[in-house]
């Protein structure tokens, strides 16, 4: 993936840069993410916070995540795109969602998070590393 990468929602109301390079790239199999994808997995980019710079005003909703803590999405309220997604547990981090990229092709997951709850029909990549539920944090 080229640094810095940008992206967009479907009307290009909302805009994205992110100064580095993503921390990790997922595909999380969590309720959650089925719903707020539409899909049985939500795949994006994980980055920092702080080098992630959004022109336009995204719409936010969060929910209670597994932790205990909020976890917050946004979309464009102009077309509907998913765009970010972060939580209370690791404000740190910000999660992009892969269609949003401009150049999406340069998305390659490296593991599958929360596949205890992937459905059934779903046919993991067995190349990949699998974690039912989040992987353990690094020491």
């Amino acid at each position: 993936m080229n640094i810095p990468f940008c992206g967009c929602c479907t009307c290009g109301a909302i805009r994205y840069e992110c100064a580095s390079a993503p921390i990790a790239a997922l595909n999380c199999h969590c309720r959650d993410c089925q719903r707020s994808s539409g899909a049985p997995f939500a795949s994006g980019v994980v980055v920092m916070t702080t080098d992630l710079q959004v022109s336009g005003t995204p719409k936010t909703y969060s929910v209670r995540g597994s932790s205990g803590g909020l976890t917050t999405r946004s979309f464009c309220s102009e077309c509907g795109t998913p765009l970010c997604t972060w939580g209370e547990a690791n404000p740190a981090f910000t999660s992009i969602r892969f269609p949003s990229l401009d150049d999406p092709s340069a998305f390659q997951p490296l593991l599958d998070i929360w596949t205890s709850s992937a459905q059934s029909w779903v046919c993991l990549d067995q190349r990949l590393p699998h974690f039912p539920q989040s992987p353990p944090a690094a020491e």
